[in-house]
């Protein structure tokens, strides 16, 4: 069996890419000190987070100097990915003063965010260029900064009016600002592409080529609710209102193992799954969490983004106290891609609004800053409350729905359970300042009705930011994906129980999408036409 080095800075999740090249035939040895470097036929750079963390962690392992060494002969094998392509170059906007390895001139700078087009660019587009690396599939990107123009250039990607470099190719060194180990098949194609090429001279003429433009797919989501039944077992669950027991014997509903879904969701063509832990928060040690198995059972099966959710927060296991990031740090490690964080994202928000000269780092802050905010997922989980046509002013932004009625969107935390006096656009106007990459937006009121999602509120949220907006709860078929993209704007939209049911199949939602003129992610389990 062939051998991939694989260098491991320690900053997100590279258990999915060891998975994607055991996948693929490949053993996998993990860069431990320089000599690795020098000994390897095949580097690869995975990767997420800040440049600078980045630079500093090289340093801190001592391998800059070998990385260096590697990449001065364009005829060694290597693929950067993501933030491995990144600090190819001399330097980034993102952190002032830190230098990159200089393989490559130019430096990173960050995209511009608006409403129409938020940062992070995060979904599913296209790479096009004059190189065999890449083809028309869609790939994975989650990313705040780009390489606008560079010498070694071979792919192209187009987001808002902005059109950044998203391959590079010298010889047989290659980097890419996707990530294949989450592209599905697509992403597994290229990185089978790349490790049979082997050792390349450099070409002498780069073909001169006009890139054309892609478009950004609209994204479903498939969401996972975990957690113990009444047996002690792991189920995936669906609640009325967040009422997750049978309404007959009380008894937890099981709709079927957490693996063996997201399994499902994957092979039908889903484009990101969401593990959320609803069980009760036992202050287990963090090496015991619940659903670290689930991850990393689920990344050997699933190569497309997985979030995981459900207490994200410092916590006392009865020995010390574990902070968040540790936390955070164990889920990556077990496969997640992104954390998603409810009650401490609320807690953060109102102590922000209220205490500006703040001494302690947030939950968010201290993810951000270590894996970038891409890796950062806001829940929110408000109700409506309904106010008089008489009354100017509660205080609140007050929605007026369709039928008239006046509400405004009151957070809650504990799953629902409790409502705390905060209104749902100061939160999410907060946790954007607080560092968070992406919000995902619920509504108790609609959730398991099947009605369709609040689109005042959806509306309302994605223009107060400028990071992707998930609509969450209410959707009973697929014209309620359409509505919501085409009337809100939200940039994903995810369901649960309809999936689990199979009331509704993901192809069907993918099907209704491209008949409305939206741009989805094919697959071959979603039937439909390559020309979308």
């Amino acid at each position: 069996m062939a051998e991939v080095t694989v260098l491991d800075y320690g900053a997100g999740n590279v258990r999915s890419l060891k998975n994607a090249l055991e996948r693929l035939g490949w053993s996998v040895r993990e860069v431990e000190c320089a000599d690795d470097i020098d000994a390897a036929s095949v580097l690869v750079f995975p990767g997420v987070g800040a440049f600078g963390a980045a630079m500093a962690n090289l340093e801190a392992m001592g391998v800059v100097s070998a990385l260096k060494r590697y990449l001065e002969d364009p005829t060694r094998p290597f693929l950067g990915i993501c933030i491995g392509m990144q600090v190819l170059f001399e330097g980034s906007s993102e952190s002032p003063g830190a230098s990159g390895l200089g393989a490559m001139k130019g430096t990173v700078s960050r995209f511009e965010s608006s409403a129409a087009f938020p940062v992070p660019h995060v979904g599913w587009n296209g790479a096009v260029g004059p190189t065999e690396l890449v083809d028309d599939s869609r790939y994975y990107f989650v990313h705040s900064f780009r390489v606008e123009d560079c010498e070694w250039g071979v792919a192209k990607t187009t987001y808002g009016d902005d059109s950044f470099v998203s391959a590079v190719e010298r010889g047989a060194q290659c980097a890419v600002q996707f990530h294949p180990e989450k592209s599905g098949a697509a992403g597994l194609a290229l990185l089978d592409r790349f490790l049979r090429r082997g050792p390349r001279a450099v070409a002498r003429n780069k073909p001169a080529w006009a890139p054309r433009a892609t478009r950004l797919a609209r994204r479903v989501v498939c969401a996972l609710d975990v957690r113990e039944n009444d047996d002690g077992d792991l189920v995936v669950t669906k609640g009325d209102g967040y009422d997750v027991r049978n309404q007959d014997d009380r008894r937890v509903r099981n709709l079927g193992k957490p693996v063996d879904l997201a399994a499902r969701y994957y092979d039908e063509g889903g484009d990101e799954i969401a593990i959320l832990n609803i069980c009760a928060f036992k202050g287990e040690p963090v090496s015991d969490l619940p659903l670290l198995e689930v991850l990393r059972q689920a990344s050997r099966r699933v190569f497309v983004p997985l979030t995981i959710g459900g207490g994200i927060r410092a916590y006392d296991d009865g020995i010390r106290t574990v902070g968040a990031l540790e936390v955070a740090a164990a889920y990556f490690r077990a496969g997640a891609d992104k954390v998603s964080i409810g009650s401490d994202a609320v807690y953060a928000a109102l102590d922000l609004l209220n205490n500006g000269d703040r001494r302690q780092e947030s939950s968010i802050e201290q993810i951000a800053r270590v894996y970038g905010n891409q890796a950062v997922v806001v829940s929110i989980d408000p109700k409506r409350v309904w106010v008089d046509d008489d009354v100017d002013n509660v205080g609140k932004h007050v929605v007026v729905r369709p039928d008239g009625r006046r509400c405004w969107y009151q957070c809650t935390v504990s799953g629902g359970r409790k409502a705390v006096d905060l209104d749902a656009r100061d939160l999410a106007v907060a946790a954007e300042r607080l560092g968070a990459g992406e919000l995902m937006l619920n509504c108790i009121d609609c959730d398991g009705k099947k009605n369709g999602f609040d689109l005042p509120l959806l509306s309302m949220i994605k223009a107060a930011v400028t990071i992707p907006v998930i609509a969450s709860s209410g959707a009973g078929t697929p014209d309620h994906f359409v509505n919501a993209f085409k009337h809100t704007d939200v940039d994903a939209a995810l369901a649960a129980g309809i999936f689990h049911r199979r009331e509704v199949e993901i192809r069907d939602v993918k099907t209704a999408l491209q008949n409305a003129g939206l741009p989805v992610r094919i697959t071959p389990a979603t039937l439909l036409d390559a020309s979308s």
